[in-house]
This record gives C-alpha cells, sequence and structure tokens, in this order.
C-alpha cells in the first residue's frame, strides 16, 4: 500500500476507529457507529471538521446524533428516512490506500450506505465514492446526499453560476424558512457567496444552490478545505435545482454535494464521488478579489 497507512485506533472513547494517513494528511473513521469520518487534517494539527463534544465516543441510544465529521444521507430530507438511527457498528475493510465503510440496511427504508475511502499517496488529497443501494422490493426517488461538518470558525466560499444564457436567468437559489436575505453572516458577491460561521449565531441560515462549478472551499485556522464534486447541467436535483446545499448554526457548517435525483430500482446502486483537497497557509478572504488572489489558483 505504498506510504498509506490503515491501522485501528481509539479515538475520544470510540475504542474502534480506523486512521488512514499518508504522512501529510491523516483521517479517522468511526466503526461503532456511523458510518462517519469524525477528522480530517493535516497531521499533528487541528480536526478540519466539527466534533460535538456531548456526542463523541457515544454508542447507542433512540436518538439520532449528528456527531460531526462527514455522513451520508440520502435526499430530499424527512424526519423520518433522513434521520434512521446509526448509532450502531458497520462493517469496514481494507482497499489498495484507504478503506471501504458499510452500514447494515436501513430498516426502514430499506437502503445501504456505504463510503468508500482512497488517500493519495504523498499528497493532501481524498477520494470519497457513497454508494447507496436499494435493498428494498420497490423503486425509491432519491439522491445522494454527503454532508461535512466543518469546525466552527471558519469562512465558506461557494462559487455562483456565471454562465451567459442571454435573455434568461442563468442561477437559482433556494432558501429555507428561517434563512433571512439580510443575515450578517453571507457576503453576497458578484461572482461569489461568502458564509461567516459565527458560534454567537442565534438563528441558523441554509442556502442551496445550482454549483456549475463543482466545489466549494472553507478556510479555517489558516488552512483550506476544498471539496469537489459533479454537476450535471441538464440533470434533475433536489430542493429547486440545488446540487450544492450549505447549512450554518452557531456550533458548525454544514459543506454538502449532492447528486441528480435517479429512480432507484431494487438491487440497484448508485454512486456520487467527492473529492478533497487541504492547503496549508491560506488567508481568509475578505472580499473577492482575495478569492481570486488566494483560492482560485489552489482549485484544481
Amino acid at each position: 500500500m505504498g506510504n498509506i497507512s490503515i491501522a485501528k485506533k481509539e479515538y475520544k472513547g470510540w475504542k474502534n476507529c480506523i486512521e488512514v494517513s499518508n504522512g501529510l494528511i491523516d483521517l479517522i473513521a468511526t466503526t461503532d457507529v456511523g458510518p462517519r469520518i469524525i477528522r480530517f487534517g493535516f497531521q499533528g494539527k487541528e480536526n478540519e471538521f466539527c466534533e460535538v463534544s456531548e456526542q463523541i465516543g457515544t454508542t447507542g441510544g433512540n436518538s439520532w446524533n449528528i456527531y460531526g465529521g462527514h455522513r451520508l444521507w440520502h435526499s430530499p430530507e424527512d424526519s423520518k428516512r433522513s434521520y434512521e438511527l446509526d448509532n450502531s457498528k458497520i462493517e469496514w475493510r481494507k482497499k489498495k490506500n484507504g478503506i471501504v465503510l458499510s452500514q447494515p440496511t436501513e430498516p426502514w427504508t430499506q437502503i445501504k450506505k456505504e463510503i468508500e475511502v482512497v488517500v493519495s499517496d504523498g499528497e493532501a488529497k481524498v477520494k470519497l465514492i457513497h454508494r447507496l443501494t436499494n435493498m428494498g422490493a420497490w423503486a425509491v426517488e432519491l439522491a445522494v446526499w454527503a454532508l461535512t461538518v466543518m469546525a466552527p470558525g471558519g469562512k465558506e466560499v461557494i462559487p455562483q453560476v456565471t454562465r451567459d444564457t442571454g435573455l434568461l436567468p442563468n442561477r437559482m437559489m433556494s432558501l429555507w424558512p428561517y434563512a433571512k436575505l439580510n443575515d450578517p453572516r453571507v457576503y453576497w458577491g458578484e461572482k461569489y457567496i461568502m458564509l461567516q460561521h459565527d458560534i454567537n449565531a442565534s438563528t441558523p441560515f441554509k442556502l442551496g444552490l445550482s454549483n456549475e462549478d463543482g466545489w466549494a472551499a472553507y478556510v479555517n485556522n489558516g488552512h483550506l478545505f476544498v471539496k469537489q464534486f459533479q454537476h450535471f447541467e441538464d440533470a434533475v436535483y433536489p430542493d429547486y435545482a440545488s446540487s450544492y446545499e450549505t447549512y450554518t448554526c452557531n456550533f458548525m457548517t454544514e459543506m454538502e454535494s449532492l447528486s441528480p435525483f435517479v429512480l432507484l430500482e431494487p438491487g440497484s446502486t448508485i454512486e456520487h464521488t467527492e473529492t478533497w483537497y487541504l492547503f496549508d497557509g491560506v488567508q481568509t478572504p475578505k472580499v473577492e478579489k482575495d478569492i481570486e488572489n488566494h483560492i482560485i489558483p489552489l482549485i484544481k
């Protein structure tokens, strides 16, 4: 497996976590609950992901826990289908340069979740393949929904659609009932939207949009986390054409990419791929010129 190390370890009360590292970056996945990738960052440095302190290390119970980190859902959001409990053990296996995390079939939805993780050798780069398999008896309409819960204090950067469509509109945005257009955490730029996390925020904010560029970024502690994915221009997406969504509250900001809707037949599987990059020494942008100067040159 080259310079990639894969080891079982305890992490903050969870005794059966799996750490994957290439010496530059490391990630830690839980197997006592999940699947969750609870940590990702430069080796020996801060966790780029949020950890919900009162839930870390716990298992079992009759309530859904966010825990923090990165998780896999299926859209559209629903109080029953989205919040199926994932508080118990999952299976995992090694693969070349990574691991595969497999959750037992959800008893109510009959959907099976799997996340394949591949760490690049010698580069701060991770590829994730999210899979949903319909183990039930009839077709289900859904989209793959990959959600990354970022640590507090950072600033998110989201590109807007800039395609010239002439006399026709070129973008659409979705706002949830609690989202306010005058929210001071949001910077509405010409080409980019920025969202500043605020630990003192009293209300949440959520935005969805058609992200044709297929990336979003989060700057925190001088580190730049980039999430890349594929946007399909002619596909139908959840939540009024949202291939990307973000949610923020007082303890975290969530970066969410989505696949197009599919009618998933019994026995069939859909995949959705993300690629993560991590850069050091990146200053937090204040205006769009900062994004163009310091972030865009790093986007691959």
